[in-house]
C-alpha cells in the first residue's frame, strides 16, 4: 500500500497506542500525513505516546505530526484542526479512535448494579462526545475534499459485550454515524464505522501465558480467547487505508462494518497474513 495515499492528510484521535496507533501507522505507511492525538506525552504504565506513534510513521514512509491533546477539552480539539487547517489546507480523514480502555477494563463483566454512574460518563465522554466534538470541527475541512470520517466502534453495538454500559456507548457510536451520514449525504463525506474483532493491544499483552503458551482470557459476552488468535491493530488500520483509498467508498456510508468482512472485500490481510474473525 505504499504511497497510494501520498498527500492525504489524516486525524487520528488517541493513536499513542493500541487500535489508534495501528490505524495511524498504516496511513503513514501508505503515504499520509498524520496528526497523532493522545494524552500520553510521556511513558507511563503502558508503553506509547503521540510523539512514538509521530516518530514510526516517519520511518515508514509518511510524516507524523504528535498532538498532546485531552479531548474533554472542547477548545484544545479546535485549536487541533485549525492547525491541520493552516499547516495543511486540507483534510482526508478523521478516525475517531479516542476511548479510555483501562478505566473501562475495571468494569467487566459487572452487572449494571455495580457499576458507577462515573463508568457511563468515561465511556461517554470519552468514546461518544468526543467522536462528535472531533467529527463537529473536521466537518468543513473533510467536506472540501470528499473526506471519510471513521469512528471506531465494536460487535457490542449488536449483541452483549463486556457490560451494559459498553454495548450502549458502542450503540450510541453506530447511531451517530448513521445519522452524521445523513446529514452528510450530497458532501461527498463517507461516514462509517469499524468494529474490530479481539485486538491484541498494549493492554492486553500483558496477559501472561500459560504453560502451554496459551494467553487466555474471558471476555464478557464473547468467552474465552487465545489471545495468541487476535488480530493485531495494524488490520483495522488496513481496513481504513482501504476505505480512505476506494473511490466508491460512498456506497458504505452510514453503516458499520466488520474489518474482517472489509478484508475479504478489499483484499488485505493482517500482517502475519491472516484474515483473523474473532467478534
Amino acid at each position: 500500500m505504499n504511497g497510494i495515499l501520498s498527500g492525504r492528510v489524516a486525524v487520528v484521535t488517541g493513536a499513542s497506542r493500541g487500535i489508534g496507533k495501528g490505524i495511524a501507522l498504516e496511513l503513514g505507511a501508505a503515504g499520509a500525513t498524520v496528526y497523532v492525538t493522545g494524552r500520553s506525552a510521556t511513558p507511563g504504565r503502558l508503553p506509547g505516546t503521540v510523539t512514538e506513534t509521530a516518530e514510526r510513521i516517519g520511518e515508514l514512509g509518511g510524516t507524523g505530526v504528535p498532538i498532546v491533546c485531552d479531548h474533554r477539552d472542547d477548545d484544545t480539539v479546535a485549536e487541533l484542526f485549525a492547525r491541520v487547517r493552516a499547516d495543511q489546507g486540507r483534510l482526508d480523514v478523521l478516525v475517531n479512535n479516542v476511548y479510555n480502555a483501562p478505566a473501562s477494563a475495571r468494569w467487566l463483566g459487572k452487572p449494571f448494579w455495580e457499576v458507577p454512574p462515573e463508568a457511563w460518563d468515561e465511556s461517554f465522554d470519552i468514546g461518544v462526545r468526543s467522536h462528535y466534538v472531533a467529527s463537529h470541527f473536521a466537518a468543513p475541512l473533510l467536506i472540501d475534499n470528499d473526506g471519510l470520517i471513521v469512528s471506531i466502534s465494536s460487535p457490542g453495538a449488536e449483541h452483549y459485550t463486556h457490560n451494559a454500559v459498553y454495548g450502549v456507548a458502542k450503540t450510541a457510536v453506530d447511531r451517530l454515524t448513521a445519522d452524521m451520514a445523513h446529514e452528510l449525504a450530497g458532501t461527498g463525506v463517507t461516514a462509517v464505522s469499524l468494529w474490530p474483532g479481539i485486538v491484541d493491544t498494549e493492554l492486553l499483552q500483558m496477559v501472561p501465558p500459560d504453560a502451554d503458551g496459551r494467553r487466555l482470557i474471558t471476555l464478557p459476552g464473547e468467552g474465552a480467547f487465545d489471545l495468541n488468535d487476535a488480530e493485531t491493530p495494524h488490520f483495522p488500520g488496513r481496513a481504513v487505508v482501504a476505505l480512505a483509498h476506494d473511490p466508491d467508498r460512498r456506497s458504505r456510508t452510514g453503516k458499520p462494518w466488520r474489518v474482517a468482512d472489509l478484508a475479504e472485500a478489499y483484499g488485505f490481510t493482517d500482517i502475519d497474513g491472516r484474515v483473523p474473525r474473532t467478534g
